[in-house]
């Protein structure tokens, strides 16, 4: 069956959507009214959501979310004023960020946008900083999970590059394909963001030496990457005199206890006192990087380091048992990327995302890569099993699914990726590291969420610990990319579909992991409550009959749009059962 494309339809005056109205309040409201567009703006109609476990964080953090406060540049404040969709504080909002949509209506001053277009959606406004984050859509800019959104296209092109954050998308490809790029690009950008070898040219760098300590190496980090200015913690006039000699302009000198928190892009510390590491990490700025050198002396305890801030700020933690500070960034690798012999551990494998870094993994083409999936639910492991197994065996990478709960894990991975939240699992990540282990933080921790990690381990194997959060352009048109060759179907993360009705269980099954996938959301079935795939022969059975060996098809799609709409429509004349399940 072929379906009329969305943007044929004239919206309507209301609409339905959901809105977070307050912490751990949903409402699905029926009769929002739909913006028209003013001059320089354009409204979408969305075609798929995908439901995010960040969803539920932004349902119960709501104003306290750091992408819902208020943008604190990047645009004139009265553009922001003229967009009904910029709802900032306690404004409530729509959520969802991964979304497919059509563009349906276009102002008069709208240049780069036309009716018709097909498009993915990059949500992540960098350009736009709020007090601890960035805005985004589904966050301080309305998001997906209603009918239609407005959107403004002074503030959707990249700045610098003026490169659309409404990226067109062939008409070939399901909804929930399209949708579900977004999630996948994310996965895609935790293995290619670059990573910073060196000291940041023109920062802010902080040196604390304790005594019995040489300041050492700092000379030709320097001349490598000169620092704007340097602040010194030092404990002998030695040490003082070391720091004078690096020749950088603006030379302070503070006490430990008076830094200032946030303010440095590098900190050097020669020294392994623990709770000056732990007082250290605080000072560090977005991006910062803390290096430890420890001159061959032990820390001795495990030391409380801010695993949110590695996946949400990009600091980064290395360090050295030698006495030369340049040494502890060399062991820094050039990207998250997978190298060939690379023996991964995926935790939390068997769930939506980390479904996802199995599949790049097995299927990324590098020589002589093994993996070993972790999870602590067979149910789910065995969804896994089904979904990614073959792909494994037709790549030729060795893959093996365990129950951490029940099968010991055997030390000596070189990557690690942790999907899920819990501090004693980068813990454990760190015990179970070998020499050189990339271990990516890719489960959103919340700011100042600390694991107690044993730091000496952690130098003496040079392991690295790196995350991201959110995509940039380039990673959606790489996984967009595979989607169009046929390399990526992004449909096999797929466990569950629902109508707006069903969102709400759609969250709580995210938040719950009871889904051994992703939920889509087709906003234009209202009624419809949530049906997992392995429902569907009851509920639709000619949505599951195309199917392909369980896994959601565009076929499926189409029928499943046809079908249940109809039953809304009989319903509602009388003519037929209700769509909630």
């Amino acid at each position: 069956m072929s379906r009329p494309p969305l943007g044929a339809a004239r919206p309507h005056d209301t609409e339905h959507a959901i809105q977070f109205v307050g912490p751990g309040q949903l409402v699905h409201n029926r009769a929002k009214p739909v913006p028209q567009p003013g001059p320089t703006q354009l409204l979408v109609q969305v075609e798929a959501v995908g439901i995010c476990f960040s969803d539920t964080k932004l349902l119960h953090a709501f104003s306290g979310h750091p992408r819902k406060n208020v943008v604190l540049g990047g645009i004139d404040p009265g553009v922001l004023a003229e967009i009904p969709s910029y709802v900032p504080g306690e404004a409530p909002t729509v959520p969802g960020h991964e979304v497919a949509c059509r563009i349906v209506a276009v102002g008069t001053d709208v240049r780069r946008h036309r009716v018709g277009e097909r498009c993915l959606v990059q949500t992540d406004y960098r350009h736009l900083p709020t007090v601890q984050a960035n805005a985004a859509f589904g966050y301080n800019f309305e998001g997906g999970l209603q009918e239609y959104v407005l959107l403004d296209e002074r503030m959707i092109l990249e700045p610098g590059t003026g490169e659309r954050f409404l990226i067109p998308v062939a008409e070939g490809p399901g909804s929930s394909a399209v949708a579900l790029l977004e999630p996948w690009a994310c996965v895609e950008s935790s293995y290619a963001y670059r990573e910073r070898r060196e000291l940041r040219s023109d920062g802010r760098l902080l040196v604390v030496a304790d005594g019995g300590h040489e300041i050492d190496g700092l000379a030709g980090l320097v001349s490598r990457s000169r620092p704007a200015a340097l602040t010194g913690v030092a404990a002998t006039g030695g040490q003082r005199s070391a720091l004078a000699a690096l020749d950088i302009p603006d030379l302070s000198t503070a006490s430990i206890d008076g830094l200032p928190r946030e303010s440095f892009d590098d900190v050097v510390y020669f020294g392994a006192d623990p709770a000056t590491i732990e007082r250290l990490q605080e000072a560090l700025a977005p991006r910062g990087m803390l290096n430890v050198v420890t001159g061959g002396r032990r820390i001795g305890r495990p030391v409380a380091v801010d695993v949110g801030r590695v996946h949400y700020d990009l600091v980064r933690w290395v360090g050295t048992t030698a006495t030369d500070a340049a040494d502890a960034y060399r062991s820094v690798p050039d990207s998250g990327e997978l190298l060939p012999g690379d023996r991964v551990l995926v935790v939390g494998a068997a769930g939506p995302m980390g479904l996802m870094h199995v599949v790049r993994a097995a299927s990324g083409g590098v020589a002589g890569v093994t993996i070993v999936g972790a999870d602590i639910d067979d149910a789910r492991l065995a969804h896994l099993a089904h979904t990614v197994e073959p792909i494994a065996a037709a790549h030729g990478v060795p893959l093996q699914l365990v129950n951490s709960r029940e099968t010991p894990l055997e030390p000596g991975f070189t990557y690690a990726a942790v999907l899920v939240p819990a501090p004693f699992l980068v813990t454990q990540a760190v015990d179970l590291a070998g020499e050189r282990c990339r271990i990516n933080l890719f489960a959103g921790f919340a700011v100042h969420t600390r694991s107690d990690i044993d730091l000496d381990r952690y130098i003496d194997t040079r392991c690295y610990l790196l995350g991201t959060s959110g995509s940039v352009i380039d990673d959606m048109r790489a996984v967009l990319a595979k989607l169009e060759r046929g390399d990526l179907d992004t449909n096999i993360s797929v466990d569950a579909v629902c109508g707006m009705e069903g969102v709400a269980d759609a969250l709580d099954a995210v938040e719950a992991r009871t889904s051994g996938g992703k939920i889509v959301v087709y906003p234009s079935l209202h009624d419809m409550g949530l049906v997992r795939l392995s429902e569907l022969p009851e509920r639709f059975p000619a949505a599951a009959a195309l199917l392909a060996d369980g896994t959601w098809t565009k076929a499926a799609e189409d029928a499943l749009l046809r079908d249940a709409a109809s039953e809304a429509t009989g319903a509602a004349t009388g003519g037929g059962a209700t769509a909630q399940p």
